[in-house]
């Protein structure tokens, strides 16, 4: 093995788990799973079947991944939040073949205690705050914050708020990247 599993952790035959991962306590991972190098999968995570989690993604404590789900590289998700993957959940209806996607684009961070809506897509960068309720897609390197979430601002790749000037442009106190807003759409200028 080249990625370490606590011994209260549960790996199904079938998954494939990158190197340098870690897993901790009372984390189950399901078979035809997928993943990356380097992630870290806190206490009580479940991973089911199908999901997608790129390189250096980190599960906190309290977190089901459900199949439909896909994370890209370096996304950070927050203690206790949700996923769904049925539109129309019933007890008594079996649905197994209706699950909808979501994607999760690189470098995106959700807040502990949100929900994501299944069907949606989250910009690359965006940040969603803790508690957070998101219903509809969300655009690379917003801040959405509120239930149903909506969109207060932009953030920086570090993870800071953007002012943007009377030109449209940013620039990050962290990393003193620079950014452009143009037509309701944020890119990184260096």
């Amino acid at each position: 093995m080249d990625y370490f599993a606590h011994e209260t952790a549960v790996i199904d035959h079938g998954a494939n788990i990158g190197k340098g991962t870690k897993i901790w306590h009372f984390t189950h991972v399901m078979p035809e799973s997928e993943i990356g190098e380097n992630c870290n999968l806190g206490q009580n995570v479940v991973i089911s079947p199908k999901v997608k989690l790129g390189r250096n993604v980190k599960v906190q404590n309290n977190v089901s991944v459900y199949t439909g789900v896909i994370c890209e590289d370096d996304v950070f998700l927050g203690p206790s939040m949700v996923f769904t993957n049925i539109v129309n959940p019933r007890s008594a209806v079996v649905r197994r073949d209706e699950y909808v996607q979501t994607l999760v684009r690189k470098g995106a961070t959700i807040g502990a205690n949100a929900t994501i809506i299944c069907g949606n897509e989250l910009g690359k960068y965006c940040l969603i705050g803790a508690g957070s309720v998101v219903t509809k897609p969300v655009p690379s390197y917003a801040l959405m914050v509120g239930n149903p979430a909506r969109q207060i601002g932009w953030v920086s790749e570090y993870g800071h708020r953007l002012d943007f000037d009377q030109n449209g442009k940013a620039i990050c106190p962290e990393s003193k990247e620079e950014y452009k807003l143009n037509n309701q759409k944020v890119s990184k200028l260096s």
